[in-house]
């Protein structure tokens, strides 16, 4: 045997309750207003549907926004950094470029020495 609709259990609740059968109106109002609660529940369960879409779609919105800041902000950093490199002075540069170069100070006396040399020994 199968279980009972949703509409008959409303029927048989109905008739416990009031400890009688129903009249041919009250059954038609039980009708109605199960017709109108199902709908309405149809309803309900259609706008939590959408809300939850919409919400989604925000998140999604949402999270585009961030990326692309974040993309604005990682292009403008690098931005600033070739900046920062170009306007360097180029005597400045050379300078420190030297600095790394030098060995150290024995080939600076070495140096020295070979270019006094060369003029004390013509």
């Amino acid at each position: 045997m199968s279980e009972p609709s949703d509409w008959e259990k409303l029927q048989a609740f109905a008739q416990i309750r009031l400890k009688r059968p129903l009249t041919p109106e009250e059954l038609q109002q039980l009708e109605a207003f199960y017709r109108a609660n199902r709908e309405a529940i149809a309803i309900k369960a259609g706008d939590l549907y959408q809300t939850m879409a919409h919400s989604t779609g925000i998140l999604f919105e949402n999270a585009v926004a961030a990326q692309q800041q974040q993309n604005t902000m990682t292009e403008a950093a690098a931005n600033q950094g070739v900046m920062q490199i170009y306007s360097l002075d180029t005597t400045a540069a050379a300078g420190a470029t030297e600095k790394v170069a030098q060995t150290g100070v024995a080939d600076n006396l070495t140096s020295l020495l070979t270019v006094l040399d060369a003029f004390y020994n013509p």
